[in-house]
């Protein structure tokens, strides 16, 4: 039980690397506030995870007492706000942060709206820099605590059509290390994570704008396939866990190699 008696918030929760992360970090002993834009998929997710509660934590009572889902927009501050003040009423404090919550496109610079950049970094940059606002001051008041900021390799090498994903990410890499920086002393870690293609929506999306199988995809990798959501899952919460007690401000890349290795 890695994280017994913690308090997680995780955005961007009801599917894939979200999910999969509410889902470890339950196993592994925490309370778990997870987000979503998405009201149907986020009750969905909040009805499995339940479930989960129940058969693998051996859980009798009610196991809102375990998870909380809160529908959340993270670019708007009110909804930063809603989201701290109910995991305080739940669970009464809160330890871990993972900023996941996010979107990809893939679009030719000469084709990006306003609206198209404004959504990107509203969502990517905007939402990550909201729940820093918002929930550090939180994690302070425990003493101690760590908080997860989902980057990408796009936030580490260029790639043609990436130009607003790869700012947006880029900003996010180095926001956490700013944070982290004035946060060291509070007794709060803050790192990025750095993924590649993993098998989820965002890769079936690059599939079909890339013009490129799945297959394809995976031979893109020195490793011949791109990530699991599990995997992934695994580094958050190596990251929120005392495992990483003497890292804070660094990049975590899961990427099968693909950035380092030719």
């Amino acid at each position: 039980m890695k994280l017994q008696d913690k308090v997680a918030i995780i955005t961007g929760g009801a599917a894939g690397i979200g999910f999969q992360t509410a889902l470890l970090f339950l196993k592994e002993g925490a309370r778990v506030v997870f987000t979503d834009v998405n009201q149907t998929a986020g009750e969905e997710a909040l009805s499995e995870l339940k479930k989960v509660s129940q058969e693998v934590l051996f859980v009798k009572q009610d196991v809102s007492q375990e998870v909380l889902f809160v529908k959340q927009d993270v670019s708007q501050e009110a909804d930063w706000e809603t989201v701290v003040k109910k995991t305080k009423e739940t669970f009464g404090r809160i330890d871990i942060l993972f900023n996941n919550a996010g979107i990809y496109v893939i679009k030719p610079i000469p084709e990006i709206t306003m609206e198209d950049w404004n959504r990107m970094m509203g969502i990517n940059v905007t939402g990550v820099f909201l729940g820093l606002k918002h929930v550090l001051p939180e994690i302070e008041k425990t003493g101690s605590g760590s908080v997860i900021n989902a980057s990408s390799i796009a936030g580490l090498k260029g790639s043609p059509g990436h130009l607003m994903y790869g700012a947006s990410k880029g900003a996010v890499r180095l926001m956490t290390k700013d944070a982290a920086a004035e946060y060291a002393a509070k007794g709060i870690r803050i790192n990025s994570i750095h993924p590649g293609y993993i098998t989820t929506q965002m890769a079936n999306y690059a599939s079909e704008t890339l013009n490129l199988t799945k297959r394809e995809l995976d031979k893109s990798y020195p490793l011949g396939r791109m990530g699991k959501p599990e995997e992934v899952a695994k580094m958050v919460l190596f990251l929120a866990s005392d495992d990483s007690a003497f890292s804070t401000g660094a990049e975590f890349v899961l990427d099968g190699g693909v950035t380092n290795i030719v």
